[in-house]
């Protein structure tokens, strides 16, 4: 029940069943005012309250798509320096393997694949640590490939210098074997002049054995060093006249006599194809021509087979 007193507030009586008893309850016009401007401030600040928490969870939306975009661009950005770095070991190993061939190494043999990471995370964990595991994969990889790229550098630099020592090695036995090759007689000294007293026993001009060729130049044409050699000899040698001995180093000497002159005195160094003196008909000499001889190990052996290059079986004995 309710009731009034004018002017001054409200009434309330409640009646309790239990003994009819009766509770008074009195309001006035203050106490009224007062209990709506509570409400009225509970339900603003609730609403401010949840005004703000919304407007929290907003910002906390935009954060978190910002940080998803910035973590999304640097995704991509280090997925291109491990791209970057994987064209890098590629090259490096296809120069590595080119090296290798060059000296004969063999190519590098291929590398066991990564063995791949099971997942045991249930569905919905997974999805809420893609971006984690996208980080830590491609961290791994970059490891992987900057320490690869690292092993293929060192490698490169060791194969690089172990190349300049092979081509080295290469290079200074091709030289020895071109001047091995230029201390053995190969040419004719006397130019095209063919054979007119071939190697062996001969009736004329007297029954001797010959142990050169006599080739058919002309008086005064040159004389030419068959090898690169040093000169031990040259001047008058009895029957053989004017002669010079070149001793090539490797158990070869070779003579030229019957010269009108000699242009090279003994110490002296000479070429293959230098010329050392010209065609002349001294000593024990019917005429122009130049006595040719071999002398292998002191002993007398045929020029013929040198006269147009290093005979076959030499360069064989040289492999």
């Amino acid at each position: 029940m309710k009731a009034g007193r004018p002017g001054s507030g409200y009434l309330v009586k409640i009646l309790v069943p239990a003994g009819y008893r009766v509770l008074r309850l009195e309001f006035t016009r203050r106490h009224i005012a007062f209990a709506i401007a509570a409400f009225v401030a509970s339900v603003g600040t609730i609403s401010g309250y949840y005004v703000g928490s919304l407007r929290h969870a907003e910002a906390s939306v935009r954060d978190l798509r910002d940080l998803t975009n910035d973590q999304r661009a640097r995704l991509e950005h280090i997925g291109a320096r491990a791209g970057e770095l994987d064209s890098e070991l590629q090259a490096l190993e296809h120069q590595n393997d080119q090296i290798r061939k060059l000296i004969g190494a063999g190519a590098t043999p291929p590398k066991a694949p990564a063995p791949a990471r099971a997942s045991t995370a249930p569905h919905d964990s997974r999805e809420s640590l893609r971006a984690v595991d996208s980080f830590a994969a491609v961290a791994i990889r970059i490891e992987r490939l900057s320490e690869d790229s690292a092993r293929a550098r060192s490698e490169g630099d060791r194969l690089r210098g172990l190349a300049l020592r092979v081509l080295n090695m290469r290079r200074l036995e091709s030289l020895a074997r071109s001047r091995m090759l230029a201390e053995i007689p190969s040419i004719n000294p006397a130019g095209n002049a063919g054979i007119a007293s071939a190697f062996g026993w001969r009736l004329d001009p007297w029954p001797e054995f010959h142990a050169g060729v006599d080739l058919g130049a002309d008086y005064g044409d040159t004389v030419r060093a068959a090898a690169a050699g040093t000169v031990v000899a040259a001047g008058w040698d009895g029957g053989y006249g004017i002669k010079i001995d070149i001793d090539h180093g490797n158990g070869y000497h070779t003579w030229y006599c019957h010269l009108s002159r000699a242009e090279v005195t003994p110490g002296a160094y000479v070429t293959k194809a230098q010329s050392i003196g010209s065609v002349g008909s001294t000593g024990a000499s019917t005429g122009p021509h130049l006595h040719y001889q071999i002398m292998l190990a002191g002993k007398a052996i045929d020029p013929a087979p040198y006269l147009n290059g290093v005979p076959e079986k030499v360069l064989a004995a040289l492999k």
